[in-house]
């Protein structure tokens, strides 16, 4: 037996728990990791407070990293002590998206990370990148792959081009490394001028802050020389795509992530049309992307940034400093 946080049907802080779990020996194409670390996402804050609680009992968290302590008959791309970190998407392996919804993600249609053991389906990891350590490749499975399937997969990023991240969160700093990894300029907002100095120190090219700028679609605008960006990371929602659209291009390309703002608004379509502007959802990726990710951070030697750490029993704390909105980065949870 090892321990395990479950959230009660409904969700909600208060129906978290610290229990027991049983990792049965694996089978044919599984294997059994020792989980070491996790990150903090929305999707898993959504589903723990409760504003879309499980169904059922259910084991949060959907990023986890650790090594490999066994594995079963017919499995050869992972051996015992490998490191590992987990798949957003088990069964999406390659190709278009096949999946719809949450029903096959860790922690939340089945059990997540938030434990010390797991038997599970190879195909559910991939190798982690060379020297990172646990919390640090599981800031990848969700946060680190959005951003890396939006810029590559779906943008095809070009060097000399030109890419605005929105905000401070896991997404938009991992865009914002990803984009001069790739020999992009970057235009970056947050409301707080301190959080800006952080970003320009990460690498940003011109700093905005769009509570002093409501309207900095504009200011992008003048920043690009009238132009507009090739690539906007639209974390905010309904609140923030029109500036985004101002921002971009003609033919730009807008990666549609985030819900920070609100599930439904105004969608101002002649600004679409007329500027026949490429607005693409993306929902984390497959298993080849996040291979092809971490292929690229052994190249590069590129690292997560993390805010700050906390020990698997204190996840709800960790919840409550991601709901203050003061975290720069990742929030990881030791296990």
């Amino acid at each position: 037996m090892s321990k395990a946080i479950v959230v009660q049907p409904g969700g909600g802080f208060d129906k978290v728990t610290l229990t027991t779990r049983e990792a049965p020996a694996p089978s044919c194409g599984e294997i059994q990791v020792r989980l070491l670390g996790s990150s903090l996402n929305y999707h898993d804050y959504a589903v723990v407070s409760g504003m879309w609680g499980p169904t059922e009992p259910r084991i949060p968290m959907a990023d986890g990293a650790g090594e490999v302590l066994a594995v079963g008959p017919g499995v050869t791309e992972f051996k015992p002590g490998d490191h590992v970190v987990s798949t957003f998407f088990p069964t999406w392996l390659d190709g278009e998206p096949d999946v719809v919804g949450f029903a096959t993600t860790p922690g939340d249609g089945i059990d997540g990370y938030a434990r010390e053991l797991v038997t599970a389906p190879a195909n559910g990891f991939t190798h982690a990148p060379k020297g990172w350590s646990a919390v640090e490749s599981a800031t990848l499975t969700t946060a680190g792959l959005t951003a890396w399937r939006a810029l590559h997969d779906e943008g095809h990023i070009k060097a000399g081009e030109t890419v605005l991240v929105q905000g401070t969160g896991g997404v938009s700093i991992f865009a914002l490394q990803f984009a001069k990894q790739a020999g992009a300029t970057v235009i970056a907002t947050s409301s707080s001028d301190e959080k800006l100095e952080k970003l320009k120190a990460l690498g940003a090219d011109h700093l905005i802050n769009y509570r002093s700028t409501p309207e900095w679609g504009e200011t992008v605008r003048t920043l690009t020389d009238g132009r507009g960006v090739d690539h906007v990371i639209e974390v905010g929602g309904p609140a923030t795509l029109a500036q985004s659209m101002i921002a971009a291009r003609v033919h730009g390309h807008i990666s549609v992530i985030g819900i920070l703002t609100g599930l439904a608004g105004d969608f101002p379509l002649v600004n679409a049309l007329l500027r026949q502007q490429q607005l693409k959802a993306v929902l984390v990726g497959s298993r080849r992307q996040q291979k092809d990710m971490i292929r690229a951070i052994d190249a590069t030697g590129l690292k997560p940034v993390i805010d700050r750490i906390f020990p698997l029993e204190d996840i709800v704390a960790a919840f409550h400093h991601q709901e203050s909105n003061r975290h720069f980065g990742k929030i990881g949870l030791e296990i």
